[in-house]
């Protein structure tokens, strides 16, 4: 790799050399630290002779902003303030719409937004630790192994098609899922997914319907594509389907674990969602994002296996029962919006990272990945089970908890007024992390209550952290 130096003519070629280096390093181009090359090399890159660099070499060696090995080269010693140069803001046509993108809130962009605590309850985190991570090592080699034909040249925007086979099986046998290997659109997660699906149905003005409370990251994306965002209230058997505006294009739900309350949606409110969605032309999003992990109570078809007339889009995601840093997710896609969400795709990103997608595709062939979820459903049971029997004896007076069947995070509500703030305040200085569900509701007046996620905390940390919040609540609610 060159270093870059730009040398002009042929006149004062070592000042030329001197000055680029001493601005380089001074402005903090050049790390501290940072190998510079041999001089013959750079001698050899630049046209210059030896002696021309060797010379500049021993001068910034001289102004203490290089320092030699011996036997191993040049190095860079940067002053303590060397910073890189700030540009000026300019003045620009679209300032208006960058301020606009700057005010737009990222919810949940920071795992542990005030810092992490020794017991975090933060909702959608997987245990890191119960990963397979030998079993993803073999699968990892595998596609490196792979025929060396396909190497250097982009891959299928749609996904490769030994995933998309393998997550039509994985869709169809874990949750009934009706779809062919062509149907399913892999993505870099989740989010990308919505993302895709916004770009295609949104139009300026569109109306969006979403689940009130909610998820945020959904509202913020469809806001941001210039959709008018319609919370819908949600009650004891899901979206109160009844209050779905007229001219909703797209809607947004989580019908087997409603987030953040966490109970399922009844079958009856199923018929009658997609009902509403066909009267009124609109799409329905099943956002299916953590239910690999049921623990009572008899399985509920998915939406999407239950609609006659290809208005459902069904979105998964690896980053629950896996881990987020694979950014790997998928659409299962009706033929009406499947084209134009390919289109998008390509548009935005070309195709997800073929390499994890081949590893992906084997590890869930070989049996890996339904494997690994009966591993952590049994951990995760364990753990919800320890908060059930702690909130229906030391915090029953302040606590009900909403019933919850699947997933890996339960909702608490609060009996009486609680002063919510003072009561994650106080937990986090006895190092348990808190959250509330009031962030999750953007249209109407919150109820008070915590969403207590428990896949990355330990189950024998469970009840010491919630005895504290026990001594919390006993104190400041005397």
């Amino acid at each position: 790799m060159e270093l870059h130096i730009a040398i002009e003519g042929n006149k004062d070629l070592a000042g030329q050399l001197y000055r680029q280096l001493d601005a380089a390093i001074r402005s903090g181009r050049l790390a501290d630290g940072q190998q510079l090359p041999p001089s013959r090399l750079l001698a050899t890159q630049l046209g210059l002779s030896r002696k021309t660099v060797s010379d500049v070499y021993a001068r910034l060696t001289l102004d203490r902003l290089l320092f030699g090995r011996v036997g191993v080269g040049s190095f860079v010693s940067a002053p303590a303030d060397a910073r890189p140069r700030r540009q000026q803001a300019a003045d620009l046509a679209s300032a208006a719409v960058v301020a606009r993108w700057e005010a737009i809130a990222t919810p949940l962009r920071r795992s542990f937004p005030h810092g992490r605590s020794a017991y975090e309850f933060l909702g959608g985190c997987a245990s890191p630790s119960h990963f397979p991570q030998d079993e993803w090592r073999r699968c990892v080699l595998h596609a490196l192994r792979q025929d060396g034909r396909t190497r250097g040249h982009y891959a299928p925007t749609e996904g490769l098609p030994a995933l998309r086979e393998a997550i039509a099986r994985h869709a169809a046998f874990s949750r009934g899922v009706v779809c062919e290997a062509g149907q399913v659109l892999v993505t870099n997660g989740a989010q990308q997914a919505l993302d895709l699906l916004g770009r295609v149905l949104i139009e300026a003005d569109s109306l969006v319907a979403v689940e009130e409370p909610g998820y945020p990251p959904a509202r913020t994306l469809f806001a941001s594509q210039g959709a008018r965002v319609v919370g819908v209230p949600v009650d004891a058997e899901g979206m109160l389907v009844e209050r779905i505006p007229a001219g909703v294009r797209l809607i947004y739900v989580t019908p087997a674990h409603q987030f953040p309350l966490g109970m399922p949606m009844s079958v009856a409110r199923r018929h009658a969602l997609l009902a509403r969605a066909r009267e009124i032309g609109a799409i329905v999003i099943e956002d299916d994002y953590d239910s690999a992990f049921r623990y009572e109570g008899r399985p509920t078809d998915s939406l999407q296996s239950m609609d006659q007339h290809g208005i459902v889009a069904y979105v998964g995601t690896f980053s629950k029962v896996l881990l987020p840093e694979l950014r790997l997710g998928y659409a299962i896609l009706p033929p009406a919006i499947l084209n134009a969400a390919v289109t998008v795709k390509h548009l935005s990103d070309w195709h997800s990272a073929s390499m994890t997608q081949q590893a992906l595709a084997k590890f869930i062939a070989d049996g890996y990945l339904h494997k690994h979820i009966r591993r952590c459903h049994a951990i995760y049971a364990s753990r919800r089970e320890r908060i059930l029997a702690l909130f229906a004896d030391h915090l029953a007076p302040w606590f009900e908890l909403v019933p919850a069947s699947a997933g890996f995070h339960i909702a608490a509500l609060c009996k009486a007024p609680l002063d919510m703030d003072l009561l994650l305040r106080l937990a986090r200085r006895a190092d348990v992390g808190l959250y509330a569900l009031a962030n999750f509701y953007a249209d109407s007046a919150p109820r008070q209550g915590l969403i207590l996620g428990y896949g990355a905390i330990d189950t024998l940390d469970i009840e010491v952290a919630l005895l504290r919040v026990r001594d919390i609540l006993a104190e400041i609610m005397v």
